[in-house]
């Protein structure tokens, strides 16, 4: 009998994951999951950090640096593919000169600080730079203070440094206009 129950539970349990991937799929709609992934910093302060700037690491950004200003916080990496399918959304809306977008360049994987550095620094220059200032996080230590679960991630900083506004996953025209451009309206007022 335990031969013929262990693959019928084995396929009750894959159905199972099935099943929840395509809840959780169907959840994400255009927000991009931000309805299931919810961030604990809505409405709280964002976490405060020192970090360098990417093209010159003897400078360094921290938030209070934007203090009066809102602002993005844009949370990406050169090995991201999602981030390449946002990057000429988000070169065209720093056009506007609406808000600026602080660029958060990211790894986790240990010993790759400097590969990524440099690769953030080629992409770039050959895809256009859309943020007004560019950091790097080499560990990725702001990334999880910030509660990031991938790339790319984008929060909406008011003029008291309070978060607003978590987009997770690609900036598109739709979330723009759906999303950011009312809040960016509401809190410029």
């Amino acid at each position: 009998m335990n031969k013929f129950l262990w693959p019928l539970v084995g396929f009750l349990v894959l159905i199972g994951f099935l099943a929840a991937g395509l809840v959780i799929k169907g959840n994400r709609g255009e927000g991009g999951g931000q309805e299931i992934l919810p961030s604990q910093f809505l409405n709280k302060p964002a976490p405060a950090f020192v970090l360098p700037l990417l093209h010159e690491p003897g400078k360094t950004f921290t938030p209070a640096d934007m203090k009066g200003k809102v602002w993005l916080a844009n949370f990406w990496g050169s090995w991201c593919p999602a981030c390449k399918d946002e990057h000429p959304v988000l070169v065209e809306f720093a056009k506007q000169g609406v808000v600026p977008i602080v660029g958060v360049d990211f790894t986790l994987e240990k010993g790759a600080e400097e590969t990524e550095r440099e690769r953030a620094k080629i992409w770039l220059e050959k895809l256009g730079n859309p943020y007004a200032v560019t950091v790097f996080d080499g560990r990725g230590k702001v990334s999880i203070d910030y509660g990031v679960y991938g790339a790319p991630e984008t929060f909406l900083i008011d003029k008291e440094g309070v978060i607003r506004l978590k987009h997770v996953g690609p900036v598109t025209p739709e979330v723009i206009a759906t999303k950011l451009m009312p809040a960016i309206r509401e809190l410029s007022k």
